[in-house]
């Protein structure tokens, strides 16, 4: 049996220092590796553990970052173990194959947003047309396929997210809040299919899944099994699945758990972890 692992990267595999939580004392705090820098400066960790086991992952079986990033922001990312074959970017937008943003799926996805959906210029323009600069940081659009707002979370309207939400749904678009940002995407726009895609061309017969938003669930239900850490917005949502695994770890010791739960997920397959 063949088996994909897809995961999420940021707060499911990768954190930076806001969203470490690290909670134990800090003579006992796990040591940690910067995997990215941004400005010259260190951005996002994994503990040692968790890159150790991530490296002996990616080496064993097909490993696929799954990020909403743009291929610029994942290019700053550097996971230990082999260059992965196959890397989903822009929330599914982007199929990047040893690299290269593959172009027979850059096709399909904008045959699908073209017919099924509105257009990215009207999601836009309602999000300029209805975000106060009392509480907006920056507004901005990801390789002119989704749109997000960077915002003050303690200015934002409490019922604001949800009436976009209601909004967008009507034109077949999912909004989704993630820290700071607030995410507007194409419903289909999805990483589970690019996932598949992936399990086609390898013929895979068994995904393992992870991911902490709501833009994972469609990954984590198309996977054979998933798991989702105590913190994100599956978690405080009460989110579930019979075959996704709600682990108690939050922040980066979820990471960590994560990669033990794929590791063991690849040696015992069709068993739960």
């Amino acid at each position: 049996m063949s088996t994909i692992v897809a995961s999420d990267l940021d707060r499911t595999l990768i954190y930076s220092a806001a969203a470490l939580d690290l909670a134990m004392p800090d003579a006992e705090a796990p040591r940690l590796l910067c995997v990215e820098t941004y400005q010259h400066k260190p951005l996002s960790y994994m503990t040692e553990t968790a890159a150790r086991l991530l490296a002996e992952l990616a080496g064993s079986t097909t490993f696929v970052p799954t990020t909403t990033r743009t291929r610029e922001q994942y290019g700053r990312i550097h996971l230990p173990g082999p260059a992965p074959e196959f890397a989903i970017c822009a929330n599914g937008g982007h199929l990047l194959v040893r690299g290269e943003s593959d172009p027979d799926w850059q096709r399909t996805v904008a045959e699908r947003l073209a017919s099924q959906c509105a257009p990215l210029d009207e999601i836009r323009a309602h999000l300029v047309r209805t975000a106060d600069p009392a509480w907006l940081l920056k507004e901005r659009v990801a390789e002119d396929l989704f749109a997000y707002l960077v915002v003050e979370r303690s200015l934002l309207p409490e019922t604001w997210v949800k009436d976009l939400a209601d909004w967008a749904e009507q034109r077949g678009w999912t909004v989704s809040l993630q820290g700071r940002k607030i995410y507007a995407v194409p419903r289909p726009l999805t990483k589970s299919a690019a996932v598949a895609e992936v399990a086609r061309r390898t013929g895979a017969s068994e995904i393992l899944a992870a991911g902490d938003s709501l833009l994972d669930a469609d990954l984590l239900l198309a996977a054979d099994r998933g798991w989702r850490p105590g913190h994100g917005e599956l978690a405080d949502s009460g989110w579930q699945a019979p075959h996704v695994t709600a682990l108690g770890e939050r922040g980066v010791a979820a990471g960590e758990e994560i990669t033990r739960a794929f590791i063991r997920g690849v040696v015992s397959p069709g068993r739960a972890g």
